[in-house]
């Protein structure tokens, strides 16, 4: 294994206006940097788009999915892609430029004292987010607060998914019982982490809301994650997570 090589993990569907514009960001933070594009099957072309660039570029990979598979199952299939080929350093970023990658090399930097870092749009009491509509950030806010209160995560921005985790966190918390596929994913990734030991530390980030293409975020994702956290925390006071 080699503890310097990492890779971002960038879920697409129907993102093929904003791969150009994040890829070549996320490659200038720092020449260890790769990035896996895991596409489902997106009807815009976004698979083809990753295929072509993977081509041009060898530190670009592309994974297809045979379709609309889910965020969680995406990130899963990225994480034992890398592992299988001996990345050290992962992280969870979104393709809608709506993360900052010039926070990478500060959060490849603190990885190595901490396993789990994260890109946080509320920590310090302050809320980092730019350009959304009031609901949708009373939804967030709210939701990492729910989350947090009923699983007991030491992590104001439970939900986020700016994550940066080294090789050791994803082979502990053995992603085959992971069982969130929404946004759900980051509560109880992190939660597990956490509960094999690996305590998450949080970075401000500020968070921008997408110029192109639609938001993923459903009423079906957000009733999945009400009654999700539940199951989670029961599954932790059972010791079964």
């Amino acid at each position: 294994m080699s503890e310097g090589r990492v890779l971002v993990v960038i879920p697409t569907y129907n993102e093929r206006d904003n791969l150009p514009k994040v890829i070549p960001l996320v490659l200038d933070t720092d020449p260890s940097v790769d990035v896996l594009v895991v596409d489902d099957n997106s009807p815009d072309g976004t698979g083809l788009m990753a295929a072509g660039m993977a081509r041009d570029d060898p530190r670009v990979h592309a994974l297809h999915r045979e379709g609309k598979g889910g965020l969680g199952r995406a990130y899963i299939a990225g994480f034992k892609w890398g592992l299988d080929r001996d990345y050290g350093l992962f992280f969870e970023m979104d393709a809608d430029l709506s993360h900052p990658p010039d926070k990478i090399p500060a959060m490849i930097e603190m990885s190595r004292k901490h396993p789990v870092v994260v890109g946080s749009r509320y920590v310090g009491r302050r809320v980092n987010v730019v350009n959304w509509p009031i609901t949708r950030l009373i939804i967030s806010v709210f939701g990492s607060i729910y989350a947090r209160v009923i699983t007991r995560i030491p992590v104001m921005d439970a939900t986020g998914g700016f994550n940066c985790l080294r090789r050791e966190v994803l082979e502990a918390v053995d992603l085959d019982r992971v069982e969130s596929n929404g946004y759900t994913f980051q509560v109880e990734l992190k939660l597990r982490a956490w509960r094999k030991g690996f305590k998450p530390l949080e970075i401000p980030i500020v968070f921008t809301e997408r110029e192109t293409g639609e938001s993923k975020m459903s009423k079906k994702i957000v009733l999945e994650a009400v009654w999700k956290v539940w199951k989670l925390r029961f599954l932790d006071l059972a010791g079964r997570l």
